[in-house]
């Protein structure tokens, strides 16, 4: 599949029977974020079910055509494309996402709590394969303003064809020594989502992905010494120092979740219109805020085949990068 010009279901979902997704707080045992290896080929013809890009970006209050329009590369072989955004501007960013996607995708769904939005595209015929479609939203915190920093998360529970998937994008409370507030405020979150259905949509997923800024920070490094790792293209050596890891790795939040390897650089944070950390008084150390995280539940018959993790350099306008993933769902024990 994976053919966005002509959508067609290889097979359907809709027989097998869901035990559902364990909050993220709630797995019997410990297992932390799992780290996988990108698998770069993809066979979309032959062995995917559906292909899903997943951004998340942190605007920072700044609208820029010309970066908008580059989130989406040229090579579109995907079915479906979901835009987690946080601190958007004032500004209608779906025209533009809309008239970007024009050509090949259709918007399907969005969703808006103040700064944070998010946006399913799908290709242009796959409106007919939708079977549910929910939205949700739950705040935490943050407050309004020009940039209007809303923390918290907006949701979409999707059945697309069979496929019951639940995306959330996030925006967590800022600075290194949060870190008990952020776990927490993902807690309340994942708790809270779709709550007031009889419905439980986020424990009926085949799959979930929370992407966002989650502001988790590197802990125990100086910003110096940070950069200069960077510098020299060992960032692998920061990996440990990583919150998001770190509490995952406690039981905290995220387990038995999964991540593609940090092999980009640390996402934030950037003096605006430059590849250039941070060079104000503050000299922040360079983290890994903005993230794509996913779980299969084992029960759905999928896999997920994560294609590519990327941080978008090119662009600028922002003093966070863009994450980029792409998930490809396979039927369990097919081969690529």
């Amino acid at each position: 599949m994976g053919n966005c010009a002509s959508f067609t279901p290889k097979w359907g979902l809709s027989d097998l029977h869901c035990k559902g997704m364990v909050p993220i707080d709630e797995d019997e045992t410990h297992e932390g974020i799992k780290t996988i290896r990108i698998q770069k080929a993809c066979e979309f013809t032959t062995s995917s079910v559906l292909c899903v890009c997943i951004i998340t970006w942190n605007m920072n209050g700044k609208m820029s055509v010309e970066d908008v329009t580059k989130l989406v590369s040229s090579n579109r072989k995907f079915d479906l494309l979901v835009f987690g955004l946080q601190e958007v501007p004032k500004c209608d960013v779906a025209q533009v996402l809309q008239e970007t996607m024009a050509e090949t995708h259709i918007l399907l769904c969005q969703k808006t709590m103040q700064s944070l939005q998010m946006f399913l595209f799908g290709a242009k015929s796959s409106e007919k394969y939708i079977r549910e479609l929910k939205v949700d939203k739950h705040a935490v915190g943050g407050c309004g303003g020009i940039i209007g920093r809303k923390k918290g998360a907006v949701a979409m529970y999707i059945n697309f064809s069979g496929i019951r998937m639940v995306f959330v994008s996030c925006h967590l409370a800022a600075h290194e020594n949060k870190v008990e507030k952020r776990n927490s405020e993902c807690q309340h979150i994942s708790h809270s989502l779709f709550s007031k259905n009889d419905i439980q949509y986020t424990k009926s997923a085949d799959i979930t992905v929370w992407l966002g800024d989650l502001n988790y920070r590197l802990q125990g490094i100086s910003s110096i010494p940070a950069r200069k790792l960077i510098e020299e293209n060992r960032q692998s050596k920061l990996r440990g120092k990583d919150q998001l890891l770190q509490e995952a790795e406690k039981g905290e939040v995220f387990n038995g979740y999964c991540e593609g390897t940090l092999l980009f650089k640390p996402t934030y944070k950037y003096n605006i219109g430059s590849s250039n950390y941070d060079t104000s008084y503050k000299i922040r150390v360079p983290s890994w805020t903005d993230r794509i995280l996913f779980k299969v539940d084992h029960t759905s018959g999928l896999d997920a085949v994560l294609s590519s993790y990327e941080a978008l350099d090119c662009i600028r306008s922002s003093d966070h990068k863009p994450v980029r993933a792409h998930l490809c769902l396979k039927v369990h024990g097919d081969s690529a």
